[in-house]
């Protein structure tokens, strides 16, 4: 059979192996937009299918574009900067330019300050070896920050292609399919889903005669929360309208439970409010410290929900991460969940997360 990509994933087509990337029947070859089955699933019925890919088959894919001429833009997810930075990326890509492009801004609390966030995803990059030439905020869904991206990507690529890179589930193809959009008035021009992976290889939409965005499969950084629950949890944790802050006023000894997840104990400090920042849909309960390790193993699944029974069998055990909070407003992180914002407190916590999910502390920028 000739070699034909689907227009959804950008897999070879095949129709032998109903198992394997690409599979489609041969009563659709003659169509005139041929999707694997997989992406027709997901397209029509919003239904994902796993495909036999491995985490290294996706890094080698995206390592093909270290040695070719080009503009790369770097989606991270705002709620989710620690997983979905590549770390060291020029090893994957090669010498090239870099954009930040974070993405899910119509998520924050409008009373987020723009400025600060920049500066802190600007540092964020440099820890991660990640030299950047300029930082953007966006929607990829609204569409929010994409004229002043696609300006400064038209400015910076020097008629040279653009890759967009980035970890599985952060938004690349929902990104292009909006550019398209807003340019050409077509919709719907790649494969997009809640769940990582979706695209299966390169996807070029021109560019001009003789370049083109070029959609990148996702990379699967196996550290994120993600990667340790099922499609319905992780449709409860990821926000899908304005994050509304929830404010909790603690006394030392009191805990907080973000469902069954993850965990924040006031283990030292005077009485204090912690401002709470996760998915609307996600659950938060308090407790007292004396009772929180009970509370864990009686009522998680229930109580404390997520996790489902999907989820208990996948996701490690909670461990515990100390943290001396001095004065200043201060962020307590969790990847892929939210966070934790203290206004100005002198005191110290205790932050349970999954074992390879690793809590951090910023300086706030809301």
């Amino acid at each position: 059979m000739e070699d034909v990509k689907c227009q959804g994933c950008g897999a070879f087509i095949q129709t032998s192996d109903p198992d394997k990337a690409g599979y489609t029947p041969e009563s659709t070859l003659d169509r005139d937009t041929i999707l694997c089955k997989r992406c027709f699933r997901l397209k029509h019925y919003n239904d994902i299918q796993d495909v036999s890919i491995t985490d290294d088959d996706f890094l080698t894919m995206v390592s093909q574009i270290r040695n070719k001429k080009g503009l790369v833009v770097h989606l991270v997810d705002i709620f989710n900067v620690d997983g979905t930075m590549i770390k060291g990326l020029p090893r994957i890509v090669g010498n090239k330019s870099v954009i930040l492009a974070a993405n899910k801004m119509d998520l924050l609390p409008k009373s987020t300050n723009r400025n600060k966030l920049i500066k802190w995803l600007r540092t964020a990059a440099k820890e991660a070896g990640v030299s950047v030439e300029g930082v953007y905020l966006i929607s990829s869904v609204k569409g929010h920050g994409l004229t002043d991206l696609t300006e400064a990507i038209e400015t910076k690529r020097n008629q040279q292609d653009v890759y967009i890179v980035g970890t599985a589930n952060v938004g690349k193809s929902t990104f292009i399919n909006k550019l398209i959009q807003q340019t050409t008035g077509t919709t719907e021009v790649i494969t997009t889903s809640y769940f990582p992976g979706t695209t299966l290889g390169f996807i070029e939409v021109p560019l001009d005669e003789h370049t083109a965005l070029i959609d990148t499969p996702g990379i699967v950084n196996n550290q994120q929360i993600t990667h340790d629950i099922s499609d319905n949890d992780l449709k409860i944790i990821t926000p899908k309208k304005e994050v509304k802050p929830r404010v909790y006023q603690l006394n030392n000894q009191q805990a907080l439970y973000f469902g069954g997840l993850a965990r924040l104990d006031f283990v030292k400090g005077d009485r204090q409010s912690f401002i709470c920042y996760f998915s609307n849909q996600l659950t938060i309960h308090r407790t007292k410290l004396k009772n929180a390790d009970n509370l864990l193993r009686e009522h998680r699944g229930g109580l404390l929900s997520p996790p489902d029974d999907e989820t208990l069998n996948m996701i490690p055990d909670l461990t515990a991460q100390t943290f001396r909070i001095e004065r200043g407003k201060t962020d307590i992180v969790f990847p892929g969940l939210g966070w934790v914002t203290i206004p100005d407190g002198d005191m110290t916590v205790a932050a349970y997360s999954p074992k390879n999910v690793k809590v951090s502390l910023r300086q706030s920028f809301i």
